[in-house]
């Protein structure tokens, strides 16, 4: 840790002002006033920006836009604009055409209406355990579930933030995760032994979450408003099951967004829609994503000011100074991945810059390999389900057309699992002074 003691506070606060600023503008401000939908995002984020490159960084003023434009343009970052825009582009096609309100018919007349809400639940973790990715879950179920929070005339940001708490139950225990990967690899352990130890936290918060929701959504009955005639045609959910049955197979999420495109097109082709009206559909699918879209470079581009100014080295730096014990140091890994997810709005990349740092606290401290993968994931997965600039919140939040805030009362799995991380690192601490 010798290359963090070189920074100083005063220089490490600068560092980490830009996220302060955006906090303070956007959460701070936005609880003063009672309403998350008042402050947009992208002014939080310009400003916080603005302020990193105008105040915090060194150098020519070409040289500190050029971090944060190399920070914005990552390739992981254009990635994930690509999933925006297929995700867009099929979202808005499949709704127009029918097929939303098809799969939802459908799924009123199997299940309870106060099943539905748990059942998104399941399904979102069913998902993402089969593949492996949160993002390629609410890619698959976001849109379902704003239009069957509508039909049972339930809060549309319920039904969206069981699908992200789903979403990441199965990015947190998957084999084929990136978190998972990059946890066990750091960490020097076999992907059963983490998964073994991962699932006496997670299965407990899953649940409480399920008997949660279960009680919640039976708050709500079926009204079935303003569906339209495609509902009473069955093959229209013949996309949604092509995403899904690819997802599961473990196919690209860009393939597989790609191949529900031309599915999609197709019905609309074989119902009647021409050829221009179904890329019109696309296109203002496309064009709905644009606020996300910038959202995302401004936050890629924030987060990359705040680590090239010695930011994240300077957090490492303070949570490692003052470990006390097994459980003060369990608890500090699980500090130190979450708040470096804070400040990067990115698990995975959160797991692999502080997984070094989390091996050597626990072989100081006799904490097992597994524990110590299982508490990075989970960790990191906790806080990048509840950011409101992450990029499944956005996505999700953006395919339903709420607020990014708006899911925050009902993340009931996210706060469910940070009970469990707690009591699991004070159990195993008492056990060993038996």
């Amino acid at each position: 840790m010798t290359h963090t003691d070189l920074i100083p506070s005063r220089r490490g606060w600068l560092a980490l002002s830009p996220m302060i600023v955006f906090l303070t503008l956007y959460v701070a401000v936005s609880a003063m006033i009672g309403d998350f939908y008042k402050m947009p995002i992208a002014v939080a984020l310009t400003a916080a920006s603005a302020w990193g490159i105008g105040v915090v960084m060194r150098g020519s003023l070409s040289d500190r836009i050029g971090v944060f434009s190399r920070a914005a343009g990552h390739s992981d970052i254009l990635y994930m604009i690509w999933i925006f825009v297929l995700a867009g582009a099929f979202a808005s096609m499949a709704k127009e055409i029918g097929a939303v309100d098809a799969t939802v018919a459908l799924t009123l007349r199997v299940f309870p209406p106060q099943l539905l809400l748990p059942g998104m639940f399941l399904a979102a973790c069913f998902i993402s355990l089969s593949v492996g990715t949160s993002v390629g879950t609410v890619v698959a179920l976001a849109p379902l579930a704003a239009e069957m929070a509508g039909a049972a005339g339930a809060p549309t940001a319920m039904y969206v933030a069981a699908v992200i708490g789903g979403a990441f139950f199965g990015d947190n225990l998957s084999f084929i995760s990136d978190t998972t990967i990059a946890a066990t690899r750091t960490q020097g352990c076999r992907m059963d032994e983490k998964f073994r130890a991962n699932i006496r936290i997670v299965a407990p918060a899953a649940l409480v979450s399920f008997i949660a929701y279960v009680f919640i959504g039976s708050d709500f009955t079926t009204a079935m408003p303003g569906l339209s005639p495609a509902a009473a045609t069955p093959w229209l959910i013949a996309p949604y099951l092509l995403i899904i049955a690819l997802a599961v197979a473990g196919i690209n999420v860009a393939i597989v967004l790609s191949a529900g495109i031309a599915a999609t097109f197709a019905l609309g082709l074989a119902g009647g829609h021409d050829a221009l009206t179904l890329c019109g559909y696309m296109g203002a699918g496309i064009d709905s994503m644009g606020n996300l879209i910038i959202i995302t470079l401004m936050a890629a581009g924030l987060l990359g000011v705040i680590k090239s100014a010695g930011g994240i080295d300077y957090l490492l730096q303070r949570l490692t100074a003052r470990i006390s014990g097994a459980r003060g140091a369990q608890a500090c890994v699980a500090a130190l991945v979450g708040i470096v997810n804070l400040c990067t709005a990115n698990n995975t990349v959160a797991i692999i810059t502080t997984g070094a740092i989390s091996r050597d606290i626990a072989r100081t401290y006799g904490i097992t390999p597994r524990k110590t993968a299982s508490l990075l994931d989970t960790a990191s997965c906790i806080v990048q389900a509840l950011i409101p600039y992450g990029a499944q919140t956005l996505l999700a939040t953006a395919l339903a057309g709420i607020s990014p805030a708006a899911p925050w009362p009902y993340m009931v799995y996210p706060w469910a699992l940070a009970v469990s991380v707690g009591i699991s690192v004070a159990w195993v601490r008492k056990k060993r002074e038996k």
